[in-house]
């Protein structure tokens, strides 16, 4: 608890702290055998690099710093593009092929654009007494900040100032706790010009405020370099995709990954979860995985299961599979210090774990008493690490959740390991203190490369509470111990759609909160919100009231059920988008600023948002509730649950009952939903129909829209080598006839002879001859008709065929 003593003058620290030094005259210039231009000061060198078209490298190294310093090591750029610089008076013009870079010699104020203009105005870099160096960028009052990665609070983080520093946060998670559990320091600045991003590649503890000053923003680190890149725009879209470009992108997972997920700190015993696993199929509630906390483990160690608790753990996981159900199994970095520990025995013989520089052994406290920690930046002990999880694998376990990997120690001052604890950083050993925030990026890498080695082709799935810039490569994330409080509900909405634009697109929030006790609207709602969210998992710890799906009653039970189907209906959908989020980096949940970058009631919108491009869903976030505002963007909507037709550009008051939220339909869309009634990813009844629905615009003049629907086997990594279906879908409209047509732009899942329903919303009253062509352009003759409705939008028109067609016209 903190009391009055928290806000004592002497722990005050001014915004810019005193003996702040900028860096000076420039004393000269020279080009560097890395394609760098490099300016020379007193104090130490800046320097410049032009990768590819739209990214420019900064780096600031003070005295006696190594060139060698590099972040990440994570980072695939282009090549170095020669640059050419011209010298006018006091002015430095650096040009490559499309990057524009103006640096002042005196002040070192540094205007960023392209052979376009301007974009970006730095007022600043500088040293100072609290920050080892800092750098300043112009804003104004319409600034708009967006990514800066987990951090609590609204979408627009104008205003607000972070410290990036992975910490476990058990309590409490408000707006002003500025460091959680991943660290991710890249920013979008937005305005009415466009939209730039800065990614700061530093993983010790650094910043980002936007807060301090009027005319500007800033960012520094304590240690390292201050190296960071600006990346172009102009748009939204393109800063993010570049981003990841720049980071990773993350592959395809599992299908069953994508499921419904259910979890609790802990499922005590074997029986305990067979009967959870046999209570879903009775209840026809969906369900791909259920996890094991820390009491699955013998004394809480690693690589082990409880004898007693877990007498034939093999045996189990057979039984579950028969249920199409998967087990993912909690891994913490902390291996107990002692010598009956298998793990410690071999990881002290080959010197796997983390010490100080003087030799002795770091160790801390975590759930299984006094424990090491493995340097996951050694490749030797990472491949150790990875390999290991073959005690898993054998027993049909393909998904591994990495917790507690801040890393979090639990007698340390600072909560973690001690800042002078050596990594050997791949041959160029760092100190903890300059790398803290990639501990969690490299167990994530080890893990799941370590999967990927043991699963035989198989996707690996890793989940992971801490990470670092990258992290998306590696794992999904969720968003840590949350409460189950409806001011959790609400902020992990922000939360996710920041995460989103910060290139990790695979993520979400514990559904019903994790600590505190849960209740029957806020459990409903909850699932209502996680159920189209990238990430959907029930968790929640010992001592709280159960929240499974059937825990408040039936009728809550019956609301969670409808939701969760409605999860495994849209997984055709949510798993192109997932392919979309691989091959672009472009999120799979988006907030509306993404997709409406021009419309200024959406540049803050924190209560809505988007699933891929045509899909609105604006949950309900407090109790008590049974209508709310909801913004419509500019354009046709429709009402997903009434079909009603709506005009966008405003405000519409949604009926929202306990079991209703509200969804909106773009016109123009084309959803695929699969068959109905599905209980797992792998259940025939997943892929026995698929359903298309298609919205038309209902728009005076021509229209098209079109997309890519993906599909492959779900499982295994031959997707890599072209075993994928991908199909275009074309919705064309004019005033006199609506044509929809499909196209097989890459078939490398063989031969498919898949039914498919299909279903028009907002046909015009007077468009009723319907003609159709199968793929070999043969015109079906016979078309039956399953359902003909007409209402105050428009005649809704379902049409069943034996394969895809390859175009239909409604004329």
């Amino acid at each position: 608890m903190l009391n009055s003593e928290t806000i004592h003058p002497d722990h005050h620290h001014a915004p810019r702290a005193e003996g702040d030094r900028p860096l000076g005259e420039v004393k000269k210039v020279t080009e560097e055998s890395n394609g760098a231009i490099r300016l020379h000061y007193t104090q130490g060198t800046l320097d410049f690099a032009l990768y590819g078209d739209d990214f420019i490298q900064v780096t600031l190294l003070g005295t006696g710093d190594s060139n060698a310093v590099a972040g990440t090591k994570e980072v695939e750029l282009p090549a170095v593009l020669p640059a050419e610089y011209v010298i006018d008076g006091q002015k430095l013009t650096l040009q490559g092929n499309k990057q524009v870079v103006e640096i002042d010699l005196q002040s070192s104020w540094i205007t960023f654009g392209t052979k376009d203009g301007a974009f970006a105005r730095q007022s600043g870099l500088s040293w100072n007494a609290q920050w080892k160096a800092s750098a300043y960028f112009a804003k104004t009052a319409a600034s708009r900040f967006y990514g800066l990665g987990e951090k609590a609070g609204f979408l627009n983080k104008a205003g607000e100032r972070y410290e990036m520093w992975n910490t476990d946060v058990y309590s409490p998670h408000v707006q002003d706790i500025d460091a959680l559990y991943q660290s991710i320091p890249f920013v979008i600045h937005a305005d009415k010009e466009g939209a730039y991003g800065i990614f700061l590649d530093n993983p010790g503890r650094t910043f980002v405020d936007m807060r301090s000053f009027a005319d500007s923003f800033s960012f520094g680190c304590a240690a390292g370099a201050l190296r960071y890149y600006v990346i172009t725009g102009p748009d939204l879209k393109s800063v993010v995709s570049r981003y990841t470009q720049l980071t990773g992108r993350a592959p395809m997972p599992p299908k069953w990954s994508l499921g419904y997920h259910q979890s609790r700190y802990s499922y005590m015993d074997q029986e305990e979860v067979l009967t959870l696993a046999r209570t879903f199929r009775e209840k026809g509630i969906p369900c791909d995985a259920i996890y094991l906390d820390i009491h699955y483990m013998e004394s809480y160690r690693v690589f082990t299961f409880d004898p007693i608790r877990f007498p034939d753990p093999k045996a189990m996981m057979a039984e579950l599979k028969e249920m199409g159900i998967r087990i993912v199994p909690i891994v913490d970095p902390g291996v107990k210090k002692t010598a009956s520990d298998a793990v410690y025995r071999e990881g002290l013989a080959n010197d796997y774990f983390c010490r100080f520089i003087e030799g002795e052994l770091f160790s801390g406290k975590v759930w299984p008493g006094e424990s090491v920690f493995p340097d996951f930046s050694d490749p030797a002990a990472a491949a150790w690490w990875g390999d290991l999880h073959a005690f898993y694998t054998e027993i049909g376990i393909s998904g591994i959740w990495n917790d507690m990997n801040e890393p979090s120690v639990f007698d340390s001052e600072s909560k973690t390991m001690d800042a002078e604890v050596m990594h050997n950083n791949d041959g160029q050993p760092r100190t903890h203190g300059e790398l803290h925030n990639l501990y969690g990026l490299w167990m994530s890498k080890a893990t799941y490369l370590g999967l990927e080695r043991l699963l035989d082709g198989e996707r690996p799935f890793v989940l992971t509470r801490a990470g670092y810039a990258g992290i998306q490569k590696y794992a999904a994330v969720w968003t840590g111990d949350n409460r189950s409080y409806w001011e959790h509900l609400a902020q992990s909405i922000p939360m996710i759609m920041n995460l989103g634009m910060s290139g990790v697109a695979f993520t979400g929030a514990d559904v019903g909160g994790f600590a505190s006790h849960s209740g029957g609207e806020l459990l409903a709602r909850w699932t209502q919100a996680g159920a189209l969210l990238p990430y959907f998992r029930n968790h929640s710890e010992l001592g709280s009231i159960r929240q499974e799906p059937w825990a408040f009653g039936a009728a809550v039970e019956q609301i969670c059920r409808e939701y969760i189907l409605l999860r495994y209906r849209l997984l055709p959908t949510i798993y192109s988008l997932f392919k979309e989020a691989n091959e672009t980096g472009v999120p799979i949940v988006r907030p509306l600023v993404l997709e409406y970058p021009n419309d200024p009631f959406v540049t803050n919108m924190n209560d809505q948002y988007m699933l891929g491009t045509d899909i609105l869903l604006a949950p309900v976030l407090k109790p008590g509730v049974a209508c709310r505002s909801v913004y419509l963007p500019e354009g046709q909507w429709y009402d997903y649950w009434t079909g009603e037709r709506l005009s966008g550009g405003r405000h519409v008051l949604a009926n929202a009952p306990l079991e209703t939220m509200p969804i909106y339909i773009r016109g123009g869309a084309i959803i695929v939903e699969q068959g109905e009634n599905a209980q797992h990813t792998t259940d025939p009844a997943a892929a026995a129909i698929r359903h298309i629905e298609l919205y038309a615009s209902a728009s005076s003049s021509a229209e098209t829209n079109q997309k890519l629907h993906y599909e492959d086997d779900g499982l295994t990594d031959q997707y890599r080598n072209g075993q994928y279906m991908n199909r275009e879908l074309i919705l064309q409209e004019t005033h006199h006839s609506v044509s929809f047509s499909t196209r097989v732009v890459h078939a490398g899942l063989g031969e498919q002879t898949q039914a498919v329903s299909l279903t028009i919303h907002g046909l015009r009253n007077q468009l009723n001859q319907v003609r159709a062509w199968s793929s070999d352009n043969r015109e079906i003759e016979r078309l039956e008709s399953i359902a003909v409705e007409s209402n105050a939008a428009g005649t809704r028109m379902t049409l069943e065929f034996e394969q895809w067609p390859a175009r239909i016209e409604w004329t």
